[in-house]
């Protein structure tokens, strides 16, 4: 399950950013003095608070970034990677946009930076685009992810046909709440229903089933038609909610949780029945209180039943607020639940489906910044998380031989929320080092 906040947290993937920094043109050094070479030079001392925040950000990403937030970003690189302690490699083809290589104390970052045309010519736009540790190891990231509050789990596997060859795991076998992660059991029915002739990515149909969504379909009205196709790219790329119902209720309930068994899930009655985002929005919030104690106290058939009864009230309308809000609830029993292994097999039932589409709208958002990219040939994602909750698992084929890589991570707390800058930093890590 994935609220809109978060996910905007997820899909930025960026340490520090703000406004999109400007296309780059073919590099070559920048001008002496420039002012992209000024404030350059200024970086170290404005992400260590020596130089005040307003004096070095132009207004427009003050407003996109509030200082609090940026201080609470720059406070979490910090404590990742070390102070940051100085500025290399200058590079800029106009001496106002450029790239540069920022020196921490356990490694360097590559950094977009962009300096605006007014006459302080203050910074517009600040990019984190990757991370190189040094002397980083899946141990020395593994250490971390374990002593991260609450529990985690995580696999770094080469997958062969339908073997799985861990190369790092932590709690592989472990069951974690992993948000958003189910809607890849959606897209692997799909994929499998077309390949049977039972639809055509191309169908048209109703969006008949309306949700919290993402930037996708927010406020569309119900029933406006979309193919298959779109409602595919926009559960996965922005883990749209109402794109994600509507399949569910499209394909068949049954179904996904036959295709979840199919794939070898360890544990599948912990997802059965399979719930549509809706519905457990829904049993999380107040209004359900005595719906929601008979569900998690019932078997797979008591639940399922309690779904049908309630099928008229569990609905966007009668969902409350308080699911989204303050801290985290009942993430060990109203969730979408999975083991790193459960992931893994669930990365190899979408790749046997064969499906060039399929696989396509696994890409379409690679999880992670442009620069973990540059190692694989082809790179897949899904992530999800609630209050509480963060899970993170890629599908990749290493450039370097073409064999392909699982990695997926989970982290749970059901006292206090978790931090989703630290998450996407260690899988980020346990990606370059797959990459070798």
């Amino acid at each position: 399950m994935i609220r809109a906040p978060v996910l905007a947290a997820i899909l930025l993937v960026l340490p520090l950013t703000t406004a999109s920094a400007a296309a780059q043109a073919p590099e070559i050094q920048t001008t002496a003095d420039s002012a992209f070479e000024r404030r350059a030079a200024q970086l170290v001392d404005a992400l260590n608070g020596a130089v005040a925040f307003a004096d070095y950000f132009d207004p427009t990403f003050q407003s996109a970034l509030p200082e609090a937030q940026f201080r609470a970003m720059t406070a979490s690189l910090i404590a990742q990677y070390g102070k940051p302690i100085a500025v290399e490699k200058l590079v800029s083809t106009d001496g106002r946009s450029g790239s540069l290589s920022l020196r921490f104390e356990k490694g360097v970052g590559a950094v977009l930076l962009d300096v605006g045309a007014d006459p302080d010519a203050r910074v517009i736009g600040l990019r984190l685009t990757g991370f190189d540790m040094a002397n980083d190891s899946f141990d020395t990231v593994a250490a971390e992810i374990a002593a991260l509050p609450g529990s985690t789990g995580f696999l770094v596997a080469e997958v062969t046909g339908d073997a799985i060859r861990p190369l790092a795991a932590a709690n592989p076998n472990q069951q974690f709440a992993v948000g958003s992660t189910f809607k890849l059991y959606i897209l692997s029915e799909l994929a499998a229903q077309v390949a049977a002739k039972k639809r055509r990515w191309s169908d048209v149909v109703p969006l008949s089933h309306l949700s919290f969504s993402s930037m996708g379909t927010a406020n569309w009205p119900k029933d406006t038609p979309v193919t298959l196709q779109s409602l595919a790219n926009w559960m996965i790329s922005v883990s749209d909610n109402s794109a994600t119902d509507t399949l569910i209720h499209l394909l068949g309930r049954e179904a996904i949780e036959a295709r979840m068994r199919a794939a070898g899930h360890s544990d599948p009655s912990r997802n059965i029945p399979f719930l549509t985002t809706v519905e457990a929005f829904a049993l999380k919030g107040n209004n359900f209180e005595s719906e929601r104690a008979a569900f998690t106290a019932g078997d797979d058939k008591a639940q399922r039943q309690l779904l049908d009864a309630n099928r008229d009230r569990l609905t966007l309308a009668n969902v409350d607020g308080v699911s989204f809000a303050g801290v985290p609830r009942f993430i060990d029993s109203l969730e979408w639940f999975a083991s790193p292994n459960d992931v893994a097999r669930l990365m190899i039932d979408l790749r046997n489906r064969q499906s060039p589409t399929a696989m396509s709208v696994m890409a379409i958002n690679p999880g992670v910044n442009p620069g973990a990219t540059k190692d694989w040939s082809w790179l897949g994602y899904k992530g999800g998380s609630e209050l509480g909750v963060i899970s993170m698992s890629l599908l990749g084929q290493r450039k370097s031989d073409g064999k392909w890589l699982v990695v997926t991570a989970s982290w749970n707390n059901p006292d206090a929320a978790v931090a989703t800058e630290t998450m996407v930093s260690l899988v980020t890590r346990l990606l370059a080092l797959a990459a070798k």
